[in-house]
């Protein structure tokens, strides 16, 4: 029986804890933001309650009912003052209907809701586009931190060699004492700077668990796919291309647009002030009390009452609301004319920025890989003539620095260039892959 009861407990908390990737891929960590992230989920509460405001919004144009009822109790003393009194108890019963037939405003109200539905909808696409984009850049931030290790770990071992055979032409007479000691400092201040690349990385890697709001013991190790130059080196698209397809998908953008027809909208009911309301009233309605003759049956029967009428209300001085609503509606439209112009701006900034990097970055980096190659055969020829003493360890350890420093510039740059070929990419309304 308790075998059963905790195979049953364990079975539970093993369903009720998600399951995570092994290994998380670029796409894992979208799908995992999509449903986890409480930023996204705030933002689907504000569009299911656009959507609740403009159900609201269409009921007004249906009548209204409610049923009304009120019960008194009187007490009337004699005038005698022989009795204590006659007590009557008084009930009444009604059942209301009202319903406006004209207003001028409950159409425009309902566009309007629905238009600001639409741009809260605009509003969570904005929000994931600007999570999956932040998820990129710390991805990407990873994997070029990761390989910004590898280069450390590969300069380690190579001091390690290098100590190891200096060492061997210590005894062997060929290098000083003083020559040993600046290469085993090389090889502890490459450990060190190890050892940061390694706590930089994991930070990075940290920075991504949080983004993806990850529980505490979630391990989190990442796919590396392989960053190379066919993924670097390509065409850059046309730049008047990008900024017109981007004004036609980017969720500012298009929420800009929206606003702009609910401007015209508030416009057209702040004129409506100016219109006559016209309603339609109608009810029935019965009561009793205990001072009258008669059964509560014969009461209610007797006392049944209908009634309907309709209300006009014209509007003839309002104290300049109805004028001052309008002109604040038009000075709206031409803040919201004024913001999305700004959006769009700001749009054609960002695009023209992206390009730019992406364009320098992918120069800097034929550059890098050119002077890579260089410095690394320069460094292969100066540790050779090292071993053999035609080159003095200050020679050697400069060659070596150039090296490492080649090799630092031709990996920023080619991760700075395909960071911002993956934002043109995005502009376009291409998908955010490391494919």
């Amino acid at each position: 029986m308790y075998g059963g009861l905790l195979a049953l407990l364990c079975s539970t908390s093993l369903w009720g804890k998600e399951a995570t990737p092994s290994v998380w891929t670029l796409q894992d960590c979208f799908e995992y933001a999509h449903d986890h992230s409480i930023t996204l989920q705030q933002n689907r509460l504000s569009v299911e309650e656009s959507a609740v405001n403009t159900k609201e919004a269409k009921a007004q144009l249906f009548p209204s009912f409610d049923f009304s009822t009120s019960h008194n109790y009187g007490n009337y003393p004699l005038a005698d003052g022989t009795q204590s009194g006659n007590n009557v108890y008084t009930g009444t019963y009604g059942i209301n209907a009202s319903w406006t037939l004209f207003d001028g405003k409950r159409r425009n109200t309902i566009k309007a809701n629905q238009l600001q539905e639409q741009q809260q909808q605009f509003a969570f696409k904005e929000s994931l586009d600007n999570l999956q984009i932040a998820i990129l850049t710390d991805y990407l931030q990873i994997l070029y931190a990761e390989e910004a290790v590898n280069i450390c770990r590969q300069t380690v071992e190579v001091s390690q060699r290098q100590v190891e055979r200096s060492r061997e032409l210590l005894s062997a007479g060929s290098i000083s004492k003083s020559d040993l000691a600046q290469l085993e400092a090389q090889y502890s201040n490459d450990k060190y700077q190890l050892v940061t690349a390694e706590a930089n990385r994991d930070q990075l890697k940290l920075n991504l668990k949080q983004l993806l709001e990850l529980d505490i013991d979630t391990e989190m190790n990442l796919a590396l796919p392989p960053i190379d130059e066919s993924m670097v080196l390509v065409p850059l698209p046309d730049k008047n291309t990008v900024y017109a397809t981007a004004l036609g998908f980017i969720p500012s953008i298009q929420s800009g647009k929206l606003e702009l027809e609910v401007a015209e909208l508030n416009i057209a009911n702040a004129k409506a002030g100016y219109y006559p309301n016209l309603s339609l009233n109608a009810g029935i309605g019965s009561g009793h009390n205990t001072g009258n003759d008669g059964s509560f049956a014969t009461q209610m029967k007797q006392g049944f009452n209908e009634s309907i009428g309709l209300t006009l209300s014209i509007p003839i001085y309002s104290r300049r609301s109805n004028k001052s609503a309008v002109e604040r509606a038009r000075i709206q439209q031409k803040i919201s004319q004024l913001d999305l112009k700004n959006e769009e701006k700001n749009l054609l900034n960002e695009i023209e920025s992206a390009w730019l990097d992406a364009s320098s970055a992918q120069s800097q980096y034929l550059a890098a890989r050119e002077q890579l190659n260089a410095t690394q055969i320069s460094f292969e020829l100066t540790e050779e003539q090292f071993y053999l003493g035609m080159k003095n360890t200050v020679e050697m350890l400069t060659a070596k620095n150039n090296w490492l420093s080649a090799q630092q510039e031709e990996l920023q740059s080619r991760f700075m260039a395909l960071l911002n070929l993956k934002m043109l990419d995005y502009y376009q309304n291409k998908p955010l892959t490391l494919d």
